[in-house]
This record gives C-alpha cells, sequence and structure tokens, in this order.
C-alpha cells in the first residue's frame, strides 16, 4: 500500500493505493481518497475489496450453480485471501510449523483412510525424530516418511497434472513399500464399490483424457469444483497397483494450491461419508462429491489454519 495525490476539478487529494491479483494473473490497482484513517483500517477497507474483486471474477468466469452459489463463492474468495494473508503474517518459523502441522495431520489422516495403523503421534514420531515405532509394519512407516516428502513437494509446487508428473508423485509415495510404482499393470478393484476400474492396457489413454478435461476446463471451471471432479474421475480409473487413494487426495490439493486456494484434509472419521459420494459419482451424480470436497475444503481452513492463527 502506498499514497499517491491526484489533482480532480482543480483540488488535490490524497489517495491510498493498493495493488490486486485477479485469479487470471491480471493485476489491478484499487484507490481509496485518504481521510486520516489508520493503517488498519486501510488495511480492512482494501482486503474487502480485494475480495470483491476475485468474487466477480469469479462469478463472471466460473458462474454459479446450486452448490457453488454466490453466497458460496463470496465465502471461498473470502478464505482464499484469508489463507494468503495467514502466510503474509507469518514468521518464516512459524510458516515452517504450520506446514509441518498440515503435513503431519494430512498424512496422518490419508493413511488412516486406507487402513495405516500408525497414530497421530506415531506419525509425527517418524517424521520428525526420524524413529520406527515398535510393533509397527516397517511398510506403514515409510508410507509415512514418503509422504511427508511429497506434501513439501506439493506445497512448494512442484507437481503438474501430467503423466509424469502424477507417476513422479506415485514412486515416491511407494518407495520401499513393495509397491509396483507407475501405471499398473494387472487389473485391480475397488473394494465396496460397484464399477470396473480402467484395465491397464487403457490405463494411459484413460489418463490422457482426464488431463486433457483437466487443461480443457482449468479457466472456466472453479478450482474446487475441478478438483472434485477430477477426484472423482482418477479413483474409478484406479491407474496405479495400489496408492490411489492417497495420490488421488494429494491431486486434489495440488489443483486447489495451483490457484491459490488452500488445501484440505479428508479425515478417516468421515471415510463412510467420502466412500458414499464417490459411490454416487459411480452412478454418475457429482454433486455429493463436489458437496463434500467444498465442505472439507471450509471445514480445513476454519478448523486448522484460522485455529492456528488465532493460537499463535
Amino acid at each position: 500500500m502506498y499514497f499517491k495525490d491526484k489533482l480532480v476539478k482543480g483540488r488535490r487529494y490524497r489517495y491510498a493505493v493498493k495493488s490486486a491479483r485477479l485469479p487470471d494473473g491480471r493485476v489491478i490497482s484499487l484507490e481509496k481518497i485518504y481521510k486520516k484513517e489508520t493503517k488498519k483500517e486501510l488495511e480492512g477497507f482494501f482486503e474487502r475489496r480485494e475480495t470483491e474483486e476475485n468474487f466477480k471474477y469469479v462469478l463472471e468466469n466460473f458462474g454459479e450453480d446450486s452448490i457453488f452459489t454466490e453466497d458460496a463463492l463470496r465465502k471461498i474468495e473470502e478464505m482464499k485471501l484469508g489463507y494468503r494473508k495467514i502466510l503474509r503474517k507469518l514468521s518464516r518459523q512459524s510458516l515452517r510449523d504450520l506446514l509441518d502441522r498440515f503435513t503431519v495431520n494430512f498424512t496422518y489422516e490419508s493413511n488412516a483412510l486406507e487402513g495405516n495403523s500408525l497414530t497421530l503421534k506415531d506419525v509425527a514420531i517418524v517424521m520428525f525424530e526420524n524413529a520406527s515405532i515398535k510393533g509397527k509394519d516397517l511398510g506403514e512407516i515409510y508410507e509415512t516418511t514418503n509422504s511427508r516428502v511429497v506434501v513439501e513437494m506439493m506445497f512448494r509446487n512442484k507437481f503438474e497434472i501430467s503423466h509424469d508428473s502424477i507417476i513422479k508423485m506415485h514412486k515416491l509415495l511407494v518407495k520401499d513399500t513393495g509397491v509396483v510404482a507407475g501405471y499398473k499393470k494387472l487389473p485391480n478393484f475397488i473394494l465396496g464399490r460397484k464399477i470396473n476400474t480402467t484395465p491397464p492396457e487403457k490405463v494411459y489413454e484413460e489418463m490422457s483424457k482426464l488431463i486433457e478435461w483437466y487443461n480443457q476446463n482449468r479457466e472456466k471451471t472453479h478450482p474446487i469444483k475441478l478438483a472434485a471432479l477430477f477426484h472423482g474421475r482418477f479413483e474409478q480409473i484406479h491407474p496405479f497397483e495400489d496408492g490411489n487413494g492417497r495420490v488421488g487426495r494429494l491431486l486434489v490439493n495440488v489443483i486447489l494450491l495451483k490457484s491459490k486456494y488452500p488445501p484440505v484434509i479428508i479425515r478417516k472419521s468421515q471415510r463412510l461419508s467420502y466412500l458414499k459420494t464417490l459411490q454416487d459419482f459411480d452412478k454418475k451424480y457429482s454433486k455429493n462429491l463436489e458437496r463434500f470436497i467444498l465442505e472439507k475444503f471450509k471445514e480445513t481452513y476454519r478448523k486448522f489454519f484460522e485455529v492456528y492463527i488465532k493460537y499463535l
């Protein structure tokens, strides 16, 4: 934020000015006649204006529907800018602590959804004390240490929605676990779901279609909706021998972070609801999965990021 003087109809006015970046990368200039407001008051004004400009962009370019209503879109943009504000506000050490906490929570919940028996405390010990847990399967330990590497790379924007990047993510996740890395060579199935996964010989073709769909829709579909629909189709393809759920949930966050939205955590306590929305997606009803991912987005922001900054 800075100040500049302008002549308007022969009178000199002082303006407070702040730049704001829209979702498409364009930078716009926001201005307000300065009336001796405090710095905090001016910051609040510009935060509201920036939220409004981003909301207008989202509404015009993505549109609204029964789930992504006008009110929901406005709240999402408030959370997006709130997340950016949190990141800017933190010291380097506090930011490192926040990302470490997210990594532990995300890894614990995502792995637990797949049956990993490590507790949240176990995950923290494995990740940050580089220690094994007595009586625990070595494969579960490697799943945890591998996840830390991948989540940290995700926050550094090291992954794309491409064949090479998705395969690389899988390779890093399953390192030393005994799982064959890369697209599957043998058929697999999804326990509890009445759908046939893509046969091995068709995986590359179907993943190519999914990646192309993502690229065609990333500028015209809201990123949260885009992430949900991508996730549903990815899980149907089930391109890997094992690790499809963990890769799929990471890709949801890759899509969100690329559009500057905060990431989500799907908790093991929500497993039944989560699986039900994927089953509904199999029946060509995507709205429940869209609604579920949106709810987890809002819940993660409020119960993880907002809570962290509140108690800092």
